[in-house]
C-alpha cells in the first residue's frame, strides 16, 4: 500500500516524517513526499504531521485535511504531530480517519493496521513518556543534509508558546544512538548532519550531560564531515560549553541563536529567560571561540506590549549584532498561552509595517556581510547543480555559494569567492 506523508513546520518534524517513512516501509508500505498536486491517490494513506506554534498553523491544517478529503475522497487520512497532543478535543473535530499525538507516533503502524482493519476512526493521544522516543532514520528524502533528532521537549513556557504542551519535558538521546543513526546515514551517503531539538542546548537536562556529548558523539562518525546545530538559547551558552564546543573541528561555526528581540521589557513579557545583555555575551564568547563564526536568528516584532520605542531599540539592537539572516515574524496569538490574553495587543497593520522594516534592516546587513566574502577562501560541500551545470552548496558558515569548476555532489571543495548578490555568494574552484 501507497503511504504519502505531508510535513508541517519545523526541523523535528521533518526528522520525525522520515523516521515515520521508515516504520512505514519495514511493514510493507511504499512511502512518498505528499505534494498538493498530486492526483487522487485512491485508496493510499495520506498523513499529515501537524504544527501548532501559531493559531495561523491551525488554520493552514484544518485547511489542508479539508481539501485532501475532498480530493482523495477513498484514502485514509491521518493527523499526526504537536496540534492533536496540544487540543485532542480540537484534533478529534478534523476530518481525519486517524489522530495520533505526539507521544504516540513510534504505534502509528500499529493504530494504522487497526483503523484499515475495521474502518473506525480513532484518536490516540496520550502523554509524553519519560525518556526519548526511539524512533531512527538511515535517509532522508528529498534533502542532502541529514536533520539528525537529539532532544524532545521544553521547560521554559515563553509566554507565546504552546510547545511545552505539545511536547512535554526535556528528554534527551543517549550518545550512542546518535553515534549509530549517524553511521547508518554515512552510508547511505551523507556527509553533513544538522542536530536539532524541540529546545536544543537543553540537551542532557534530564541525564547529566550537555550539549557538547551530542555534538562529541556526532563528530566522532568517520565519514561525517561538517556537524551543524539548531536553534540555541543563549543563555545556555557557558564558557565551559563553547570551550569544548571549540575542540571539535568538524562543527560548522554557524549558530542561530533565538533573540525574539532585542528589546529587554520586551524579553519580560515573553518570560525568555536572558536580556541583551547576556545574548550579545553569547554572541562575543562564540565570536572569540570561532573567528569566522556566523550568525543567524528568528526575531518576533508587534508582541503584546510593544511601543514603538520597543520597536526602535529591538531594530538598533539586530542591526549591531550583525545576523547573516534573519527570520522575521510578526507575532501571532495562540490560544492557550499567556500572551494571548495579555493586553495592549499590537493592531494587524501595525505589527506587518514592523515586520517589513526589521526585515528589510537586517537584508541590508545580511547583504553586507555577503560583500564582505568577495576574494576570500572558503570550503563549500557540493550539493547539486542548477540547469546551466552550476554547482551549488553552502560555506562552512552556510551562506549559499555557486560555483564554477568540476565537482560531484556529495564533494567537499575550496573555492575563492568572485561576487556576492542578495541570493548568495559566486565562487570558483581551486581545490
Amino acid at each position: 500500500m501507497k503511504a504519502y506523508i505531508c510535513t508541517l513546520g519545523c526541523k523535528v518534524n521533518q526528522y520525525e516524517s522520515q523516521a515515520m517513512m521508515r516504520l512505514l516501509q519495514e511493514h510493507g508500505y511504499e512511502t512518498a513526499v505528499f505534494h498538493p498536486s498530486l492526483p487522487d491517490v485512491g485508496e493510499a494513506v495520506l498523513i499529515v504531521n501537524s504544527c501548532t506554534v501559531t493559531s495561523e498553523s491551525d488554520r493552514k491544517l484544518r485547511q489542508l485535511v479539508r481539501r485532501m478529503r475532498r480530493e482523495h475522497p477513498q484514502a485514509i487520512l491521518v493527523v499526526t504531530g504537536c496540534m492533536p497532543q496540544a487540543f485532542p478535543d480540537q484534533a478529534a473535530t478534523l476530518e481525519a480517519d486517524l489522530v495520533v499525538g505526539n507521544a504516540a507516533r513510534g504505534a502509528i503502524v500499529e493504530q494504522l493496521e487497526a483503523l484499515r482493519r475495521d474502518r473506525t476512526p480513532k484518536v490516540c493521544v496520550t502523554p509524553h513518556d519519560k525518556t526519548f522516543e526511539r524512533l531512527s532514520i538511515t535517509s532522508f528524502e528529498e534533502r542532502t543534509r541529514a536533520f539528525v533528532k537529539i532532544e524532545d521537549g521544553c521547560d521554559r513556557f515563553c509566554s507565546y508558546c504552546i510547545i511545552p504542551y505539545a511536547r512535554g519535558r526535556v528528554r534527551s538521546r543517549d550518545p550512542e544512538d546518535i553515534r549509530a543513526e549517524l553511521t547508518a546515514l554515512v552510508k547511505a551517503g551523507y556527509r553533513e548532519a544538522v542536530l536539532v531539538g524541540i529546545n536544543l542546548t537543553s540537551y542532557g537536562k534530564d541525564t547529566g550531560r550537555t550539549l557538547a556529548d551530542a555534538v562529541d558523539a556526532a563528530c566522532a562518525v568517520d565519514g561525517i564531515e561538517r556537524v551543524r546545530l539548531g536553534s540555541l538559547e543563549p543563555d545556555h551558552m557557558t564558557e565551559e560549553l563553547i570551550a569544548r564546543l571549540k575542540t571539535q573541528k568538524k562543527l560548522c561555526p554557524q549558530f542561530h541563536v533565538a533573540l525574539q528581540s532585542g528589546c529587554d521589557a520586551t524579553l519580560r513579557r515573553m518570560n525568555r529567560h536572558y536580556d541583551t545583555a547576556c545574548f550579545a555575551q553569547a554572541c562575543q564568547r562564540l565570536r572569540e571561540a570561532f573567528p569566522d563564526a556566523v550568525f543567524t536568528t528568528d526575531i518576533l516584532v508587534g508582541f503584546p506590549g510593544e511601543t514603538e520605542a520597543d520597536f526602535e531599540e529591538s531594530l538598533r539592537f539586530a542591526e549591531a549584532m550583525r545576523f547573516a539572516k534573519a527570520h522575521v515574524f510578526p507575532y501571532s496569538r495562540r490560544a492557550g498561552t499567556r500572551a494571548d490574553t495579555m493586553p495592549d495587543q499590537v493592531p494587524q497593520a501595525e505589527k506587518a509595517a514592523r515586520a517589513h522594516r526589521m526585515s528589510e534592516a537586517c537584508e541590508r546587513v545580511r547583504r553586507e556581510l555577503l560583500s564582505e566574502a568577495v576574494g576570500s577562501v572558503q570550503e563549500v560541500l557540493c550539493e547539486t547543480r542548477t540547469a546551466d551545470g552550476a554547482a551549488v552548496g553552502y560555506t562552512r558558515g552556510y551562506l549559499p555559494c555557486r560555483m564554477t569548476g568540476a565537482c560531484e555532489a556529495g564533494q567537499t571543495v575550496r573555492v575563492c569567492v568572485t561576487e556576492a548578490d542578495s541570493d548568495g555568494l559566486t565562487a570558483r574552484i581551486i581545490g
